[in-house]
């Protein structure tokens, strides 16, 4: 059985706790693997590593730094079929899927390619007399990352690659369901010319994330998870002195207007609803027709949507979804669609006996789906998490409008319409941070910036573009005078520009 070790100071380091973390094949429901789980002290030895390498790697010029992230970026392509196997073998998702999650990641690295141009600062000649007035942008020093399970790839990308571009050095702690892939993003990291110790993963569980929070060399922790997580995260290292992005839970829904083409919001819903075993915060598990032909017309055609869609292991090209990510998460998708059942929504799909001849074990669940589903029931306040839709009627837009608005959670969510005043209107009104129109996945590009409201998010800065570059930055600003002739005497008084 292979051990999945640290990677600190551009080595593997094999863990010295005796703890490990079982690493499963879902499709199988075997372990396949073993991940060590870190130290107090082997995390301490991983920051000491960073804070040496980040000193000569921030006085690195942003070009050279550049140079690096395009290398990482070939690499990563040249190895993406073999990065895409171990991801789906870890996770569940099927190849395709993980080939997504590595482009998205990939793009943020094309996007950090530019760094030089986005850490230029601003220039004020003659700000006063003889006085001119510039600024830059300064890299942290020691940065951290607590990634989650469903984007092994995209997520880290997301965190490092603006962080080390900008000069910072980095501890990644990615989740220890599927942990080889971040193993081997550092070790390509090292292959592009970054120098030891700019890049260390560090595996764990609770007790390295709270070393992470209260290390008082680490500045900034980024952290993607569930919500009530990532108000911990947020709280207690915001309380340690530390810049804290902590993005959290998601119930995202679909509006759907009487006008909307449902040939192609089927088509969508299907994939946004149930692709990766609705294992994605951006997933779109909540729909809402507006109008009760709508709704009906809509319930008609996802029940004969369900039908086509399969179910099989990860390497299946033919499959839409493959296993969710453990047993005990599929019980935990069990025990909502039970709950949603006590709670009086109608089960129109029941997707809980589903079994894969041959994989029994696995760790498979088929697409379930929910109709008259009400706001007050527990199964619509809670992230699922699984691929599981539930259809919420409404009966005007403006009690659709209501339902993403007030939810306490507000990550995305989408509209589907013809009307171009009804899109821009809801566009505007809604309560949520990334809105889609006819789009059901809003993630936006790479150069755009990625974040959430309400309990989606805490802190005040979002995942990366020009946000993430602010958030791994701090800003300098000098105000330079080249006095001529005689020494002025100095003025004890805050000087002015008059």
């Amino acid at each position: 059985m292979r051990t999945i070790s640290h990677f600190v100071n551009g080595q593997t380091l094999e863990g010295t706790s005796g703890r490990f973390g079982d690493v499963f094949n879902p499709n199988t429901g075997e372990i396949q693997g073993r991940v060590a789980l870190a130290t107090d002290a082997e995390l301490d030895d991983a920051v000491q590593a960073a804070a040496a390498a980040q000193i000569g790697w921030a006085a690195t010029n942003p070009q050279r730094r550049a140079r690096v992230m395009f290398e990482f970026k070939r690499l990563i392509e040249r190895d993406m079929n073999a990065l895409a196997e171990i991801l789906s073998s870890e996770h569940g998702k099927v190849i395709a899927d993980s080939k997504g999650d590595i482009q998205r990641g990939l793009e943020v690295i094309e996007f950090a390619c530019g760094i030089p141009h986005i850490l230029k600062g601003e220039y004020t000649e003659g700000a006063g007399p003889g006085i001119d007035v510039y600024s830059m942008r300064q890299p942290l020093g020691v940065c951290a990352g607590i990634t989650p399970f469903n984007f092994p790839a995209m997520i880290p990308m997301w965190m490092f690659g603006i962080s080390i571009a900008v000069g910072n050095s980095f501890i990644l702690k990615p989740s220890e369901k599927d942990p080889t892939v971040p193993v081997k993003l550092a070790e390509l990291m090292m292959e592009a010319g970054a120098p030891a110790g700019v890049l260390n993963v560090v595996h764990g569980d609770k007790s390295a994330v709270d070393a992470i929070l209260t290390h008082p060399d680490i500045k900034a922790v980024s952290f993607v998870g569930s919500s009530d997580i990532a108000h911990y995260v947020y709280q207690t290292g915001t309380a340690h002195g530390k810049r804290v992005q902590a993005m959290g839970g998601a119930k995202n829904h679909g509006i759907v207007l009487p006008d909307a083409d449902l040939d192609q919001v089927v088509k969508d819903l299907s994939g946004a609803a149930f692709g990766s075993a609705g294992e994605r915060c951006m997933a779109l598990p909540v729909v809402v027709p507006v109008g009760k032909k709508t709704g009906d017309e809509l319930r008609e055609r996802m029940v004969a949507e369900i039908e086509t869609l399969k179910v099989g292991v990860s390497t299946d090209a033919a499959a839409h979804y493959g296993p969710v990510v453990s047993a005990a998460h599929r019980a935990k998708i069990a025990d909502y669609i039970k709950i949603g059942v006590e709670e009086g929504a109608e089960l129109v799909v029941d997707g809980r006996d589903f079994a894969l001849q041959g994989f029994e074990k696995g760790f498979f669940i088929g697409p379930s789906m929910f109709d008259g589903v009400k706001k007050g029931m527990k199964t619509y306040q809670e992230e699922i998490f699984g691929p599981v839709l539930q259809i919420v009627r409404a009966e005007s837009f403006e009690e659709a409008l209501a339902l993403p608005s007030e939810h306490q959670y507000g990550n995305g969510v989408a509209i589907f319409t013809r009307n171009g005043r009804a899109a821009r209107e809801f566009a505007s009104r809604v309560n949520v941070g990334m809105v889609g129109i006819n789009v059901p996945i809003p993630v936006p590009v790479a150069y755009h910036t990625f974040g959430g409201w309400k309990r989606s998010a805490f802190g005040d800065t979002n995942q990366h573009g020009v946000e993430g570059v602010k958030f791994y930055t701090k800003v300098k600003t000098i105000t330079a005078r080249w006095p001529e002739g005689e020494v002025e005497d100095s003025a004890f008084v805050i000087p002015t520009m008059k």
